[in-house]
């Protein structure tokens, strides 16, 4: 058990910054909605849906073909306005329901929305951030599992408080056995999701009982029909008619003009059934006349896709209300709290001695 806890307490003294600020910026996340809504022009209007509007605002944020956006997702009921994405650097825009522009930048630092989400997915250091992310994630997930492990035989000392009675060594320890064994459900729901988000790998491991890897890969591939030039007008009206004449219960949520030549227009819409907030039912147009060339229904995809497919709602609080993001929340400050409080007993004394006291 000494090389257990050896492990434990040197692991969490190295990462222990970098797992509070993962849950720190992650908690942020969860209420940046709320955030937008009290800050930002028109993010409190009412979501509209009707065609003829959303028509409108489509027309007018692609209207210009010298700046038009890469991609536009739309207004949610919990977000009243239109976010655009612009090619593959850091600029962005909201837009208004009627399709113009609120608010523009051109670097993610002009927005702090942008840049805790760039801090908490990549670290602010593109896919190598990613990558130590997602292995920081599974090794919270080791110490959540060796916490419990360690805690266990002391079980009967246990005294939950949500702030340590004093800040020294010996209250920090008792302090966070406590706690973490509390929110250890939390921490694991936390953990793993971000671990699967971050290596598909690992999401591909965890549903392959569900379905097989071919299976999963032809249902996500997109299809080969290959489009023509991205018109100067773009027929929206046609294009979103179709759309909701195809699936006419669910919820237009995002559309990507082509990424390159010989590409399709996609949209995503979500469906009353599904949890993922952009939905996974697709739909592909040719960019040049506005004509369906093929869709995929998201309730007929593989159950291990269609699995897969929740582990960003319940990463993100985007299921449940405001319940589950005050659950989320409580993971997200206590995974910040034990991180910090780590690191501090643990540079404070990184032997674990106990101090002399002086006579």
């Amino acid at each position: 058990m000494s090389w257990l806890r050896l492990a434990h307490r040197w692991l969490g003294g190295l990462i222990g910054l970098l797992l509070a600020v993962l849950g720190l910026t992650g908690t942020l996340l969860l209420h940046k909605d709320a955030y937008l809504r009290a800050t930002l022009p028109h993010a409190a209007d009412v979501q509209v849906r009707d065609t003829a509007t959303v028509v409108a605002a489509l027309t007018r944020i692609f209207a210009e073909t010298a700046d038009r956006p890469r991609s536009v997702l739309l207004a949610s009921e919990r977000l009243g306005v239109h976010r655009l994405y612009y090619g593959p650097g850091e600029a962005g825009a909201y837009a208004n329901q009627s399709g113009q522009v609120v608010e523009r930048w051109t670097s993610i630092w002009q927005r702090p929305e942008v840049w805790i989400l760039d801090l908490h997915h990549h670290l602010l250091s593109g896919d190598t951030g990613e990558l130590i992310a997602g292995v920081a994630a599974l090794i919270g997930l080791g110490f959540v599992i060796t916490g419990v492990i360690l805690w266990w035989p002391s079980r009967r000392l246990f005294r939950f408080t949500f702030w340590p009675r004093r800040m020294n060594r010996t209250s920090i320890v008792h302090h966070h056995r406590d706690l973490g064994v509390v929110v250890a459900p939390l921490l694991v729901l936390s953990l793993l999701t971000g671990a699967t988000m971050n290596f598909d790998w690992l999401a591909g491991f965890l549903v392959s009982g569900l379905s097989t890897p071919t299976e999963m890969d032809a249902a996500r591939a997109p299809p080969k029909a290959q489009g023509g030039s991205v018109a100067a007008q773009i027929d929206w009206p046609v294009l979103v008619h179709a759309a909701r004449a195809r699936y006419p219960d669910a919820e237009l949520r995002l559309v990507a003009l082509p990424a390159k030549p010989g590409g399709l227009i996609t949209v995503r819409m979500r469906q009353q059934a599904e949890w993922l907030p952009n939905g996974r039912t697709m739909l592909w147009f040719d960019p040049a006349n506005g004509r369906m060339v093929a869709h995929r229904n998201a309730q007929t995809l593989p159950l291990g896709l269609r699995v897969a497919n929740v582990e960003f709602p319940l990463h993100a609080g985007k299921i449940g209300g405001l319940a589950y993001r005050l659950l989320m929340t409580a993971s997200g400050l206590s995974l910040t709290m034990l991180g910090t409080l780590t690191v501090m007993s643990f540079w404070g004394n990184p032997l674990g001695r106990p101090k002399r006291v002086k006579r």
